[in-house]
């Protein structure tokens, strides 16, 4: 838990019962995790309360959001010395069978250069596949 308060005033976030509870919830997600998902696992704290609580998470740099093409917006923690910039930022991964969305931290997105007079304001780099545990069920010729 105090590890938890600690990720929260480092981004200076006040660590309040709710939003450590919320936090913790979060860190639990081995995968991007949606406002939905959340509110599953949360059903004592209202939708409203969520989604402010993302809101000022992702103002602070504490998570940052994946548009995978799903409809829903999906949310992860960013590592600890991630301040969301383009060097901060790295491929997704969607898998077209369990609908699960992966960071891949490991895999920066490449530069790309941009024609002039074009301003660079987000990228959203999102492969599809199948994850890992779906490919175990794929026979191989």
């Amino acid at each position: 838990m105090k590890d938890l308060e600690e990720k929260l005033l480092r981004r200076n976030i006040k660590p309040t019962s709710v939003r450590l509870l919320i936090f913790r919830r979060m860190s639990d997600f081995k995968k991007a995790f949606s406002l939905t998902d959340l509110e599953t696992e949360l059903e004592t704290v209202n939708k409203s309360t969520i989604f402010r609580t993302l809101t000022l998470f992702h103002d602070n740099l504490l998570i940052h959001t994946i548009d995978d093409g799903s409809g829903a917006m999906k949310y992860s923690i960013c590592s600890d010395n991630c301040m969301c910039t383009v060097g901060d930022l790295h491929v997704h991964f969607n898998c077209n069978r369990c609908k699960n969305t992966f960071c891949l931290e490991s895999i920066a997105i490449p530069p790309i250069q941009l024609p002039d007079k074009f301003l660079l304001e987000s990228i959203n780099f999102v492969m599809k596949g199948m994850c890992n545990e779906c490919s175990r069920f794929v026979k191989t010729k």
